[in-house]
């Protein structure tokens, strides 16, 4: 049997049920739930033919590892499609519009980071191998679905990455609260990618010394630094303003 994975939570399993029915195994639900919510879901699953499994709470509170399930757990397979930023960049109809995480540790952060992503119509997610979360089950649930419409790549060595999209010729700006330029001064019309580091640590030093030029938010209050996937949600809409003219 091909290994497989947990996801958890009515957005994740009924966006997998959407985006990738195939790759479901099986769904396992709270026996005796019959609101609208559980009777849409089981409904999407009879339509894919997926394997539905009623149980009670504590099962499902250890399927889940003690976070909130909502009475839906799926068993889905753990290979995900490994695509490279070439993969989308070949088939893009517009200027390319990139997220890039850097140090992102928290999985709630990285599942906000992919919903924003989503909503600003970013066009994937890149984050390095190592000092970076993962897309486990709690960043999927977070992100509401995100996870199977937004493109994650993982790459080995970002700085290398990143100077590769340059060659692609993509515009590479970092977000940095040192910076002098404020972001809304900086052309976004072109293809670019937003790098983003983790709330109060930033990007690294080599990252930072790769971007093509480096922006800031412009803070009016007594905080120094926002949520990571809240500048996020900043300097991609930013972008989208932009380009709407």
């Amino acid at each position: 049997m091909s290994e497989t994975r947990l996801i958890h939570g009515f957005h994740a399993v009924t966006a997998k049920l959407r985006h990738a029915a195939e790759d479901i195994r099986e769904i396992t639900v709270a026996e005796g739930r019959q609101d609208g919510r559980m009777r849409e879901l089981l409904k999407q699953a009879e339509a894919h033919g997926v394997r539905v499994i009623a149980t009670d709470a504590k099962r499902l509170d250890g399927m889940a590892g003690g976070s909130q399930h909502q009475g839906v757990v799926a068993r889905v397979a753990a290979q995900a499609r490994h695509l490279t930023v070439d993969d989308v960049l070949e088939n893009l109809a517009e200027p390319a519009l990139l997220l890039v995480l850097d140090g992102v540790t928290d999985p709630h952060n990285l599942g906000a980071c992919l919903r924003v992503a989503d909503a600003a119509g970013a066009h994937a997610v890149i984050a390095p191998k190592d000092r970076a979360c993962g897309l486990n089950a709690t960043a999927i649930k977070v992100a509401s679905g995100a996870a199977d419409s937004v493109p994650y790549i993982v790459v080995t060595n970002l700085a290398r990455s990143l100077r590769e999209m340059q060659e692609q010729g993509i515009w590479v700006i970092g977000a940095d609260g040192a910076a002098e330029r404020e972001l809304y001064a900086i052309d976004q019309k072109v293809a670019c990618a937003w790098v983003l580091g983790a709330e109060g640590d930033g990007m690294r030093r080599l990252t930072r010394e790769t971007c093509d030029e480096l922006a800031r938010i412009p803070m009016l209050g007594s905080v120094e630094s926002l949520n990571v996937s809240v500048s996020a949600g900043i300097c991609l809409f930013e972008a989208r303003r932009q380009r709407r003219g």
